[in-house]
């Protein structure tokens, strides 16, 4: 089994969501995380007093899938996500030693 972590902007959430689901994938975390990478945040304006926002509004996609998926399910990710501007994101995949479904005690790809 493995783990995806995708940080997206917030607007491509739902395209995002979408085509997972297309693609069989229905469970997932959303969290709305902040940071920054070479994006380095940027100025605003506030009561015409400019300031430095530093690190910026992101959604964190947590998905726990069968290795057989992941390379189906990272490109589905890439191909929705990308704007081909600064800031689009990042995916890590990792490896998950074990699952167990609370409810049921169910463990790994039957508790997936």
């Amino acid at each position: 089994m493995k783990k995806i972590e995708a940080i997206i902007k917030p607007f491509k959430m739902d395209d995002v969501r979408e085509a997972l689901s297309d693609i069989g994938i229905t469970g997932m975390t959303v969290s709305e995380v902040k940071g920054f990478g070479r994006q380095k945040g940027h100025t605003e304006l506030y009561r015409g007093a400019e300031y430095m926002v530093d690190f910026l509004p992101k959604v964190k996609l947590e998905i726990v899938i069968n290795e057989a998926d992941v390379d189906r399910c990272v490109n589905v990710i890439v191909e929705t996500a990308q704007t081909g501007k600064i800031g689009d994101g990042k995916i890590f995949v990792t490896s998950v030693e074990r699952v167990i479904r609370i409810r049921t005690g169910e463990e790994d790809e039957e508790a997936i």
